[in-house]
């Protein structure tokens, strides 16, 4: 007979949910209405500010930069934490996302007079750790990209 020990349990996830996402400008919407549910009904509701900015703007970010769907998925790593992750079919990792752990300087901030640029720069600010790798095939249908980003703990 297998047995799990409790020290087991808390290296793992507790939780995982994935929603897909249409390449529509509502998707940001709809992942934070989602998000709110899911800390609700975990407990983690003092997540949810830091974590609803997180995921709007790494949802925009597949939004604008992808031609695509996207795939948010949402993780509780124990004590308290959360792993956002957003799939989206564009290659490109922008920096900071694509640097090794080590290196975890915050990006440049865009110059007042910007139209964009501050998104990624938020994430950067907020999430306690953040990373991004490319995916070959079998995700969500093809290669593309992964940008997480950790709160909470």
């Amino acid at each position: 007979m297998v047995t799990v020990s409790p020290s087991e349990c808390e290296v793992a996830p507790t939780w995982t949910y994935v929603l897909q996402l249409p390449h529509d400008p509502r998707a940001a919407r709809i992942a934070r209405v989602t998000l709110r549910a899911v800390l609700a009904g975990h407990g983690m509701t003092q997540l949810q500010d830091c974590a609803e900015l997180l995921v709007t703007e790494l949802v925009a970010n597949a939004y604008r930069h992808s031609t695509g769907p996207a795939t948010l998925r949402l993780r509780g790593l124990g004590r308290g934490r959360l792993r956002v992750s957003v799939w989206d079919a564009n290659p490109h990792i922008p920096p900071p996302f694509g640097e090794r752990s080590g290196s975890r300087r915050l990006p440049v901030p865009a110059s007042a007079d910007a139209e964009g640029g501050r998104g990624l720069f938020l994430v950067c600010h907020y999430a306690e750790a953040w990373g991004g790798y490319p995916l070959g095939g079998g995700h969500s249908g093809g290669g593309g990209k992964l940008l997480w980003c950790e709160v909470g703990g």
